[in-house]
């Protein structure tokens, strides 16, 4: 049987391999076994933490306009602002309301003031 040499693809595919291993430490950026784990892995985390980083970033918006809230003195808590934000039909979603509580405390008040104005007058629109 005549010997095969494998030429340059094999070579090639591992240097890729490498270049997007390379900022990883130890053997995972040296031995092509552990880099194509750690490569798996790291491509796991990255979509994973896609998804993540939108549900945390919800969670800051809802921590945010609660303890705007809460410290302002309105007489309900977060769950029936947005109650009552529906109801009202006013389309202001967590994050537009997270910015409107950490720069401007007063204009979220006046939205609140508003619903509940709105709320004890229903005649009124």
């Amino acid at each position: 049987m005549t010997r095969i040499k494998r030429g340059y693809i094999a070579r090639r595919r591992r240097t890729k391999m490498r270049l997007f291993a390379s900022s990883f430490r130890g053997a995972h950026s040296r031995l092509t076994k552990t880099i194509n784990q750690q490569r798996i892995r790291a491509l796991v985390s990255s979509n994973r933490d896609r998804k993540r980083k939108k549900r945390d970033f919800r969670r800051l918006w809802i921590t945010r306009v609660n303890a705007v809230i809460r410290g302002m003195g309105v007489s309900y808590s977060y769950n029936q602002l947005i109650h009552n934000l529906y109801k009202k039909k006013l389309l202001l979603n967590r994050k537009i309301l997270a910015q409107i509580a950490i720069s401007n405390k007063n204009g979220l008040y006046m939205i609140c003031n508003n619903i509940l104005s709105q709320q004890e007058s229903p005649g009124m629109l």
